[in-house]
C-alpha cells in the first residue's frame, strides 16, 4: 500500500503562505497592476507649481526658482507612505518642460509617479492677470476664450504624448494624474483686484474643463486621475478658512494652495490613490517631511541647470499707474484718484462684458 504524505503544521503554514502569495500575484496581474509596483518605494513627483508647493511660502534651497516645498503634497505623501521621493515638479512647468527636464528621473524601477500639468500651457496665470484688472482696463472674457480654445484643441494631444513617454520610461509605475481645484467662491475680498462674480464663475469653469480633458487623457493612458475639486469646496479664495491664496505677498504665492491646501486638501485625496497603507499620521508625516528638506535639496540640485531653463509663469497684480492704465481710465471717464470712480466704472464695464459674453 502506498504511503500518503501528510504535511506537518509547519509545512502547512509554508504551503498556505505560498498559495496566498500566488493568489495575490494572480489578482494583481488580473487587474493589470505591475508586480514591481507593490515592492518598490521609488516615487517621482512631476509637474508644475501645484505639485511643487508654490503658495506654501517655504521652499527648499536647491538653486532654482522651482519653489519646491516640504509642505507640498508629494513630500507629505512620501513621508506618510514610506516612499523615497525624487522631487522634480517645478513652478512654471509646461508639458514641454516636464518632457525636457523632468522625465529623466524616471526609470524601470520607479514604482509611483504623480503629475499635475496643463495650467501653464493654457496660460492660466496670464488669464488671472488680465481678469484681476478693472473691467475698463481688461478683456477678461477674451483671455478666457483663448485659454479654453487651447484646452480643447491643443492640450489633449500634448498630454497624450507626455503620458506615453511616462509609461515608456516607467513601465512598472502606478501613475497618478492630479487635477486643479476651483480657485474662487464668487466674491473678491482683495482690495487690489477686480474679479467680478461672472468672471470668477468662468474661471472656475475653465479649471473644470481642464480637469475634464486631463481626466480623459489620463484614462486613455491607463493612469489614475485624482480630482481635488470637491475637497476644496468651501476653501476657495476669500473662504474661511481658505486653502488657496488670494493676492499675496510675495506675489508669486498668489492663487496657489497654501500649507492647509496641501495638507488638508491635496494630500487627503492623493494618498489613498497610491493604494498603500498609511504609516504615519498627518502630523508625524509633516514632521518627517520637514526633516527631509536638506536631502530633497541635495537631490534636486543635481538637476538645477535644466530646472533653470523653466520660465516661471507669475500672476501680476493690477497697476493703475502705467501709461496704458491712465489712457484707459481717460477713455472710460475714470478718476484714478477716486476708488469709488474706479469701482463704479468697473461694475458698469463688467456688466456690459458679461452681457456680451452671454449673447
Amino acid at each position: 500500500m502506498k504511503s500518503r504524505l501528510v504535511p506537518s503544521p509547519v509545512h502547512r503554514r509554508v504551503l498556505g503562505a505560498g498559495l496566498a502569495t500566488l493568489s495575490a500575484l494572480g489578482a494583481a496581474l488580473a487587474l493589470g497592476a505591475p508586480a514591481a509596483t507593490a515592492a518598490g518605494t521609488g516615487y517621482v513627483a512631476l509637474g508644475d507649481s501645484y505639485s511643487s508647493g508654490t503658495g506654501t511660502r517655504s521652499y527648499i534651497s536647491d538653486g532654482t526658482s522651482c519653489q519646491r516645498s516640504v509642505y507640498a503634497y508629494p513630500s507629505l505623501d512620501a513621508a506618510a507612505l514610506g516612499l523615497s521621493l525624487t522631487f522634480r515638479a517645478c513652478s512654471g512647468a509646461t508639458v514641454a518642460d516636464v518632457t525636457n527636464t523632468q522625465l529623466s528621473a524616471l526609470t524601470t524601477s520607479t514604482a509611483y509617479v504623480t503629475i499635475s500639468v496643463g495650467g501653464n500651457d493654457a496660460g492660466f496665470a496670464s488669464v488671472l492677470t488680465e481678469c484681476a484688472q478693472p473691467g475698463w482696463l481688461s478683456n477678461c472674457n477674451g483671455a478666457i476664450d483663448k485659454a479654453q480654445t487651447t484646452v480643447n484643441s491643443t492640450i489633449p494631444g500634448r498630454l497624450a504624448t507626455l503620458y506615453s513617454s511616462i509609461r515608456a520610461k516607467a513601465p512598472n509605475a502606478r501613475v497618478l494624474v492630479v487635477g486643479y481645484p476651483r480657485i474662487f467662491n464668487g466674491e473678491d475680498c482683495n482690495a487690489l483686484t477686480w474679479f467680478s462674480p461672472a468672471e470668477e464663475t468662468r474661471l472656475n469653469a475653465m479649471a473644470d474643463l481642464l480637469n475634464s480633458r486631463t481626466s480623459t487623457a489620463a484614462t486613455n493612458a491607463g493612469f489614475t486621475f485624482v480630482n481635488p475639486t470637491s475637497r476644496f469646496l468651501g476653501h476657495a479664495v476669500c473662504d474661511s478658512p481658505e486653502w488657496l491664496n488670494g493676492l499675496s505677498s510675495p506675489i508669486t504665492d498668489s492663487y496657489h494652495p497654501n500649507v492647509a491646501g496641501h495638507r488638508d486638501g491635496y494630500a487627503v485625496v492623493t494618498k489613498p490613490a497610491f493604494g498603500l497603507p498609511v504609516r504615519l499620521s498627518a502630523a508625524r508625516a509633516e514632521a518627517r517631511a520637514v526633516a527631509s528638506a536638506d536631502t530633497l535639496a541635495r537631490e534636486a540640485s543635481r538637476y538645477a541647470a535644466v530646472d533653470r531653463t523653466i520660465t516661471p509663469e507669475r500672476f501680476v497684480a493690477p497697476d493703475l499707474t502705467t501709461p496704458a492704465a491712465k489712457a484707459a481710465a481717460k477713455r472710460a471717464g475714470v478718476d484714478l484718484g477716486s476708488r469709488a470712480s474706479i469701482d463704479a466704472a468697473d461694475r458698469a464695464w463688467s456688466a456690459r462684458q458679461d452681457a456680451a459674453a452671454r449673447r
